[in-house]
């Protein structure tokens, strides 16, 4: 089967790609390429070749992309062999860093019930949930304020990888929006009254706000926050 038979509809480009200077804009459409091409199976083994005739550039130079793409951690490239005369058989490259859903990849990246819920903002820049929550777990005090990582780390919601692997996907979820609220506060001049929170209080507050079914799950949420704590 063709390779392009298999291109998912969708390219995922997370915010780590797209906030990285030191990666060419040509390579950042590279990486979400492979990723929709590595949708079906959980790697992508189109060839220099193919990617080449996709952006009309010569073969050493997509071979200089997934080289960068490589050595900075974004991916990973497995040559196959065959196992009778040793002579290479495919090439797999893999989606390495973390917010993609692909099948070799961390359960907790996971695909928010609210996709659709406006962006909070800070610095200029404006992050999703599924952003946001990377960048979180990753503890980036270059894209987030150190005060808000302390806010997480004090309330018990700053989780690593290796904790995340054995949460369940509803977890993960809430957790997610969880977080995206207290961010979309702290940024709203409500900073000082999450210290007067606890993390019992908000996940009791989150259960609640799910029993009542609101339309808009994250924004009665928030309201439901900020009337406990004012």
């Amino acid at each position: 089967m063709n390779e392009e038979n298999q291109i998912s509809y969708y390219a995922v480009i997370p915010a780590t790609i797209r906030y990285n200077n030191e990666l060419k804009a040509s390579e950042k459409l590279l990486y979400g390429e492979v990723t929709s091409l590595a949708n079906r199976m959980g790697y992508c083994f189109a060839s220099n070749r193919y990617f080449a005739n996709l952006y009309n550039v010569t073969i050493h130079t997509v071979s200089q992309w997934f080289s960068h793409l490589e050595k900075l951690g974004y991916i990973y490239i497995e040559y196959v062999k065959n196992t009778k005369n040793n002579a290479l058989q495919e090439r797999r490259i893999y989606i390495k860093d973390i917010p993609y859903v692909q099948k070799n990849t961390y359960p907790y990246v996971y695909k928010s019930t609210y996709p659709l819920y406006k962006n909070v903002q800070h610095n200029n820049i404006k992050y999703n949930i599924d952003d946001l929550f990377y960048l979180i777990i990753n503890n980036n005090s270059e894209k987030i304020s150190n005060e808000f990582l302390e806010i997480i780390e004090k309330l018990e919601f700053n989780y690593t990888k290796e904790m995340l692997n054995y949460m369940q996907k509803d977890k993960i979820n809430m957790l997610k929006n969880i977080i995206f609220v207290l961010y979309d506060l702290y940024n709203n001049n409500f900073g000082s009254l999450l210290a007067k929170t606890s993390r019992e209080s908000l996940l009791n507050l989150y259960k609640l706000a799910e029993e009542h079914k609101p339309n808009d799950l994250l924004s009665y949420y928030k309201k439901s926050i900020i009337n406990s704590i004012s």
